[in-house]
């Protein structure tokens, strides 16, 4: 379990870990009971921890902030209850997170994360470091075999250059002329007969010989 699966979901109390997402909903796991249940999206809705953001006298800061702020002042400082009263709610922010905008961070926000910070410390989900470097190794593990799988991917087979034609004619050079063309052979026509010209009678055919009768 880890500090990224960790949402808050309204109308429940406590934060809760994200097992599974439905498509009408979620099977989450309570921090503090260890129950499982499936929650509707259509009644509640899931906030993850790491996208929650605190408004400051500056720049807006991440929740994880405000919470290592508070881990870094356990020793000096006592956390105050979740249910003290608004006074001292206040007065212990000031001491551990000093850029707090009074004015947009309300005292029942400030109950709500003293409340999460002690549910947080109790299943020692507080190692921000240890997190943040897992995920940069396993961002360096997901870039790297990226570059391994390209790598291995086969490289493309060149284009095979197209055949060039059987005999290009070769263009004739500027001011000669190109050479003629092979006259095609001439298929042998059957013999015709040449008409008579206008006037002229059309030549008599010979008459074949007669054979001579042969005597008995």
């Amino acid at each position: 379990m880890q500090y990224r699966e960790i949402v808050a979901v309204t109308g429940l109390g406590g934060l809760f870990q994200l097992i599974a997402s439905k498509q009408d909903g979620a099977i989450v796991r309570s921090l503090e009971d260890k129950s499982t249940r499936f929650v509707s999206s259509r009644i509640h809705n899931f906030t993850p921890l790491e996208s929650i953001e605190v408004f400051t006298t500056g720049e807006n800061v991440n929740l994880a902030e405000v919470f290592k702020a508070m881990q870094e002042q356990d020793g000096k400082t006592a956390l105050v209850d979740a249910k003290a009263d608004n006074n001292a709610v206040k007065a212990y922010f000031k001491s551990v997170f000093p850029e707090f905008d009074e004015e947009r961070v309300y005292v029942s926000d400030m109950k709500k994360m003293v409340k999460w910070y002690t549910i947080l410390k109790n299943n020692d989900l507080l190692k921000f470091d240890e997190q943040a470097e897992e995920a940069d190794t396993e961002e360096v593990a997901a870039e790297t075999a990226v570059v391994e799988k390209e790598a291995a991917k086969p490289a493309k087979k060149a284009a095979k250059p197209k055949k060039a034609a059987a005999k290009d004619e070769t263009p004739a050079a500027e001011g000669e002329e190109a050479p003629a063309a092979k006259p095609k052979k001439a298929t042998k026509a059957k013999k015709e007969e040449t008409p008579a010209a206008e006037g002229e009678e059309a030549p008599k055919k010979k008459a074949a010989p007669k054979k001579k009768k042969t005597e008995e």
